[in-house]
C-alpha cells in the first residue's frame, strides 16, 4: 500500500515536471530550444522569413527533411523571393549555447523601392534608416545654397515597393545673393604605403581658400573639397569613390592621389563624365587621368627628360626593366612611343611582379647596357642586389631610375635581399635619375602671388609645425596646390563661354559632355606661373613641368642639369662623371675585322708556282726548239706545247686565289674572282685536254679489231688532235662566258661567330671574310664538277686501256696516261675538299694551290724530262743536226710532207711486193700439179716439164 503510493507520488511530480517544461516551451521558445539543443549538442532549425527560404549549405533536401539538429558552427543563408532584398542578418550562424547568432535582430525580405529617388541633383538626401531603399524607408530632401525645392520634401517607401510622392527637383534660384558651391572630389591617401595626403591635402585646401577669396577668379562660385582617404588602397578606393559619386553633391572634378588608384579613377572619369586633375587624354579621346606614386603628375613627364639624354649621349638601343602595376606599363608605353619617333629602339624589355632576379639575367643575356628601371623604392633594392650579383654595373653599364626615392634608399638595411650595403653602393654607383623640379627656384610670384618660399612658410603654418620630413607629400605638396589654381583657372575661363550659350557650371551633371568638353579646353590651354614652376599642359594633357637630372656619384646624388620640357631646353652642367672614360656604348661595339690569307703562305705558295711557270718555259722552249728531232715529232709536238702553256695558265691562277681584300679594294674584288676562274678554266683545258686528246685517239686507232687494225693505223691525221682540244677548250669557253653572263660572279662577305678581344676592351672582334660567288653558285660548280669529272674518269679509263698499247706515233701517251692519274687524283680530291675548308682561308687555298703546283710538276716532268735526258744521253739531237748541216736543208719546215711521201712510198712498195707474192704462189701451184703429171709420162714428157721448169725459172727471175 505505502509501496503504490510512493509510485503513484513519483509519477505525479514526473507529470507536473513535464507540465512545467511544455509550458516553458510555449511561453519562451527560444529557451526551450535552447534547452533541447544543450541536450543534443546543436542547434534546432529555425523558420525562415516570410516570403523568402533558408540555404543549407552542404545540405540536400532529402538530409533537411531528416536532420532536425545543425551542429555547431553551422551557417544558413537566408534568401528572398523575387525582387525582394533581406534586411537584417542575412547569415546566421551556430554558437556553443545551442543558439544562431544575432536572434534579436529580425531578418525580413522587403520590397525595394527605386534608387532614383534617393540622389537629387544639387540637393541632398538623407535616408532613415540608413541602407538600401525597402519598405518603410523615409527620404529626406533639401537643395543646395542657390537652388530652391521643387516639390514635397519628403518621400516614403510602400509596401507595393513606389515611393508615394514624385521626386522633387532642384531649380536654380537666380535671385540667390550668395555663391553658388562646385564640389570637387578626391581621394587623399591620408595613411597606409604613401600617406601622401597629409601635406598634399592641406596644400590643396590652401589654394582652395586663396581662390574662394579673390573677386576675379570665379567670383560667383565657392570651391569646396570633399576628400576621403584611400589609404593608397585600390579595394579602399573603389568603395571611397562609389560613395564619392553616388552621394549628392555632385562632384565636378575628380583628385587621385595616388597612381594605385589611378586605373580606378581613370575608368570612373570615362563612364562618369568627369575632369579629372591633371588630366591626360588617352588615344580614344577621352579624358583620363596617369598619375604616378607618389606625385601627382604623370609618369610620363619622365620620359621627354629620358629622350632628350639618350640623343645627347648618342644611344640607339636602350633596354628596359619595371615592376608589373599599371602606373609602370602605361610610363613604359609612353616611353616606348616616344623612342621610337626618336630614331631609338627598345632592343630588351623584362617585367617582373615581385622577384627581379629572372628578368635581371635576362637583361645580362641579352647584353642590355643601358637599362631604364621603373619600380618602387623597396623592388629598387631586389634589383640592385641582383644586380650585384650579375655584374650588370660598372663601366660598361648606366641604369636610368626615377628620382624620388630617398637619398639614401640602397644604404637601408632590408631584410628581403642577402646584399651588404657595400655590394648596393657598388652596384648602384653611377646611375641616373630624373625628377620633376617640384618647387620654383627661381623668386617669381605667379597666379597665386607668392613665391615658392612663401608657400612653404604658410604650408608650415597649416601642418601645425610638423617635421617635413616626416609628413607625407611635402615634396609633392606644390604641385598639389598648382593642380587646384590649375583647375580654378580653367573653370574661371570656361564661364564666359558657357553663358554665351545659356549653360552654367552649376548646370554640370554626369551626363553633360558639353560642359565637360569645355572645362577640359580650358584646362589643357592654361599657362601660368605656379609655385612647382611654369604650369603648363602638352597636347596629350600631361603637365610639362622642368626635370632635374642627378646623378650618384661617390654614394651622393650631384645635380648634373635641367631639362625644361615646355622649350626643350637642356641646362647641362657639365660634372656628370663615368667609371669607364666616358658614357658606355649602348650595345657592345662590334668591329668588323677581315680575315686575309696568310702572306707567308701566299709568298711560299707563288715562289712554287713562279718557279713551276719557269719550268713550263723551259719546257716549252725545249719542244719548240727540238720540233725537228723525230723522237720528238712522233710524241705530236704541238699537244705538247699546248700542255706546257695550260700548266702555266694554272699555276697563274695561284696569284689570283691568294690575292685578297688586303691587296685590292673591294670594288675591284669581282675582276680577281675573274681571273681565278678564267685562269682555272682554260688552264685546265689547255694541259688536260692536250692530254686527254692522245689517250683518246691512241686508243681509238691501236685498240680496234685485228682485222682492221692494219687499215687504222694509217688514219692518225694530225688535224684531228687539234680539232678535239679545240672542241674542249670550246665547250670551256662558251660554258665560262655564258655563266658570267647569266649569273656574273661578285663578292660575298662571310660572318663568324664573334669573338672576344685581346685585353679588356668593351668590343667584340665580328671575323668576316670574302669570297668569289653568285647566285646559283652551288648549281653552276655542280655543272663545272660533273663535266670535268666525267673528263677525268674517262681519261683514267683511257689511260689504263691504253697503257699495253705500243706505237710510234704517239711515243709518250705512257707518259701521258701517268700524268692523267696523278692530276685525277689530285682534282677529285681537292674540288670537295676546298669546298668543305672554304671558311678557313689559309687552309682552303693552301690545299688547292698546292694541288695545282704538284699537278703541274708532276705533268711537265713526266711528260718533258724523259724526252730530254733521251736526247742528251744518246745524242740523237746532235745526229739529226749534223745531217742536215750536210745536206743543206731543213727539217723544220718540210717534215710533215716527207714523211707524208714516205708513207706513201711505203704503202706503193708494199703493194708491189703482195702482187709478187701472189704471182710466185700461183706458179707454184702450177709447178706441183705438174710435178705430178710425170709418174705417167714418157721421156718426151719429161723434157717437156724440165722446158717448163726453165721458163718458169726465167718468170720468178
Amino acid at each position: 500500500m505505502t509501496s503504490r503510493r510512493r509510485a503513484t507520488a513519483k509519477q505525479c511530480c514526473e507529470r507536473l515536471a513535464l507540465s512545467l517544461l511544455l509550458l516553458m516551451v510555449y511561453i519562451f521558445p527560444p529557451v526551450s530550444v535552447a534547452l533541447h539543443n544543450l541536450t543534443a549538442g546543436g542547434c534546432a532549425i529555425i523558420r525562415p522569413p516570410r516570403d523568402g527560404g533558408i540555404r543549407y549549405r552542404g545540405l540536400t533536401q532529402e538530409q533537411i527533411r531528416s536532420v532536425q539538429i545543425l551542429p555547431l558552427d553551422y551557417e544558413i543563408e537566408y534568401i528572398c523571393r523575387g525582387s525582394r532584398v533581406i534586411v537584417g542578418p542575412k547569415v546566421r550562424k551556430c554558437l556553443p549555447n545551442g543558439t544562431w547568432t544575432d536572434l534579436s535582430l529580425r531578418s525580413r525580405c522587403l520590397l525595394q523601392c527605386p534608387h532614383v529617388w534617393a540622389s537629387l541633383e544639387n540637393g541632398q538626401v538623407e535616408l532613415w534608416p540608413p541602407g538600401p531603399p525597402v519598405e518603410g524607408t523615409l527620404l529626406q530632401y533639401s537643395c543646395l545654397p542657390g537652388f530652391s525645392l521643387g516639390g514635397r520634401n519628403v518621400s516614403q517607401c510602400t509596401k507595393l515597393g513606389k515611393w508615394d510622392s514624385p521626386k522633387p527637383v532642384c531649380h536654380y534660384d537666380r535671385n540667390y545673393p550668395g555663391k553658388k558651391k562646385l564640389y570637387i572630389g578626391a581621394l587623399f591617401p591620408m595613411s597606409g604605403g604613401w600617406p601622401g595626403g597629409q601635406a598634399c591635402r592641406p596644400s590643396a585646401q590652401m589654394a582652395l581658400d586663396l581662390v574662394n577669396n579673390r573677386t576675379d577668379i570665379l567670383p560667383d562660385y565657392e570651391l569646396e573639397l570633399i576628400y576621403y582617404d584611400s589609404k593608397c588602397d585600390p579595394g579602399e578606393a573603389t568603395r571611397l569613390l562609389y560613395d564619392l559619386l553616388y552621394t549628392e553633391p555632385i562632384k565636378i572634378v575628380l583628385m587621385p592621389g595616388c597612381s594605385s588608384v589611378s586605373t580606378l579613377v581613370a575608368e570612373a572619369a570615362r563612364m562618369w563624365n568627369l575632369i579629372v586633375v591633371p588630366p591626360r587624354r588617352s588615344r580614344t579621346g577621352s579624358v583620363s587621368p596617369t598619375l604616378p606614386l607618389p606625385h601627382p603628375l604623370p609618369a610620363t613627364l619622365h620620359n621627354p627628360t629620358r629622350v632628350q639624354l639618350f640623343q645627347k649621349w648618342k644611344w640607339t638601343k636602350i633596354a628596359t626593366i619595371q615592376q608589373t602595376t599599371e602606373v609602370f606599363t602605361s610610363t613604359l608605353d609612353d616611353l616606348e612611343q616616344r623612342v621610337k619617333e626618336a630614331g631609338i629602339e627598345i632592343s630588351v624589355r623584362q617585367s617582373f611582379l615581385t622577384d627581379p632576379a629572372v628578368a635581371v639575367k635576362n637583361l645580362k643575356r641579352q647584353d642590355a647596357r643601358i637599362i631604364v628601371g621603373l619600380f618602387y623604392e623597396t623592388e629598387a633594392r631586389k634589383v640592385f642586389c641582383e644586380v650585384f650579383k650579375e655584374k650588370l654595373f660598372g663601366k660598361k653599364y648606366v641604369w636610368f631610375l626615377i628620382g624620388w626615392y630617398a637619398d639614401n634608399w640602397f644604404k637601408i638595411k632590408d631584410p628581403s635581399i642577402n646584399c651588404t650595403v657595400e655590394n648596393m653602393t657598388e652596384a648602384v654607383e653611377g646611375h641616373v635619375t630624373t625628377e620633376i623640379v617640384m618647387l620654383n627656384p627661381e623668386t617669381v610670384r605667379g597666379a597665386s602671388n607668392l613665391t615658392s618660399q612663401e608657400f612653404l612658410v604658410q604650408l608650415m603654418s597649416r601642418l601645425g609645425g610638423k617635421n617635413p620630413e616626416e609628413t607625407g607629400g611635402f615634396q609633392e605638396a606644390p604641385l598639389a596646390y598648382d593642380a587646384v589654381w590649375a583647375l580654378a583657372l580653367a573653370l574661371n575661363k570656361t564661364v564666359g563661354p558657357l553663358r554665351a550659350r545659356g549653360r552654367r557650371l552649376e548646370d554640370f551633371n554626369y551626363n553633360n559632355r558639353d560642359i565637360t568638353a569645355e572645362i577640359y579646353r580650358a584646362l589643357n590651354t592654361s599657362s601660368f606661373e605656379g609655385v612647382s614652376g611654369h604650369v603648363v599642359f602638352d597636347a596629350q594633357g600631361s603637365r610639362m613641368a622642368w626635370t632635374l637630372i642627378e646623378q650618384l656619384q661617390g654614394g651622393s646624388y650631384k645635380k648634373i642639369g635641367y631639362y625644361d620640357s615646355t622649350k626643350g631646353n637642356l641646362s647641362w652642367f657639365g660634372n656628370d662623371k663615368w667609371i669607364g672614360p666616358g658614357p658606355p656604348a649602348d650595345q657592345t661595339v662590334v668591329i668588323e675585322e677581315f680575315r686575309f690569307l696568310s702572306q707567308k703562305l701566299f709568298v711560299s705558295v707563288s715562289v712554287f708556282a713562279g718557279l713551276g711557270i719557269l719550268l713550263g718555259v723551259l719546257c716549252l722552249t725545249f719542244n719548240i726548239y727540238n720540233s725537228n728531232i723525230r723522237y720528238i715529232q712522233n710524241s705530236q709536238p704541238y699537244l705538247n706545247n699546248m700542255t706546257a702553256v695550260g700548266c702555266m695558265l694554272a699555276l697563274a691562277a695561284v696569284f689570283p686565289l691568294g690575292i685578297d681584300g688586303l691587296h685590292v679594294r673591294r670594288s675591284q674584288f669581282p675582276v680577281v674572282c675573274q681571273f681565278r676562274l678564267w685562269l682555272l678554266g682554260l688552264g685546265f683545258s689547255l694541259a688536260y685536254g692536250s692530254m686527254f686528246t692522245k689517250i683518246w685517239w691512241v686508243h681509238t686507232v691501236f685498240t680496234k679489231k685485228d682485222e682492221k687494225k692494219d687499215k687504222r693505223k694509217q688514219h692518225l691525221e694530225p688535224w684531228k688532235l687539234y680539232a678535239t682540244v679545240g672542241v674542249l677548250l670550246g665547250i670551256d669557253i662558251l660554258s665560262l662566258m655564258i655563266w658570267q653572263i647569266v649569273d656574273p660572279l661578285h663578292i660575298t662577305i662571310e660572318k663568324f661567330t664573334r669573338e672576344a678581344p685581346k685585353g679588356d676592351l668593351d668590343v667584340l672582334i665580328q671575323p668576316l671574310l670574302e669570297h668569289c660567288s653568285s647566285e646559283k653558285m652551288n648549281t653552276w660548280l655542280g655543272v663545272v664538277y660533273g663535266y670535268k669529272g666525267l673528263l677525268l674518269l674517262l681519261g683514267i679509263f683511257l689511260a689504263y686501256e691504253t697503257k699495253s698499247v705500243s706505237t710510234e706515233k704517239i711515243n709518250d701517251h705512257r707518259a701521258v696516261g701517268m700524268a692523267i692519274y696523278n692530276v685525277s687524283v689530285l682534282c677529285m680530291i681537292t674540288a670537295p675538299v676546298t669546298m668543305i675548308l672554304s671558311s678557313q682561308q689559309d687552309a682552303s687555298f693552301a690545299f688547292a694551290s698546292l694541288a695545282i703546283v704538284f699537278s703541274v710538276y708532276i705533268t711537265l716532268v713526266v711528260l718533258f724530262a724523259p724526252k730530254m735526258r733521251r736526247l742528251i744521253t744518246r745524242g740523237e739531237w746532235q745526229s739529226e743536226q749534223q745531217e742536215t748541216m750536210k745536206t743543206g736543208s731543213s727539217t723544220n719546215n718540210n717534215d710533215e710532207e716527207k714523211s707524208r711521201q714516205l708513207e706513201r712510198e711505203n704503202k706503193e712498195l708494199q703493194k708491189i711486193i703482195q702482187e709478187k707474192e701472189e704471182r710466185v704462189s700461183e706458179l707454184r701451184n702450177q709447178l706441183s700439179e705438174r710435178q705430178a703429171l710425170r709418174l705417167y709420162q714418157s721421156d718426151g714428157k719429161i723434157s717437156l716439164n724440165n722446158c717448163h721448169t726453165s721458163h718458169l725459172q726465167l718468170l720468178y727471175k
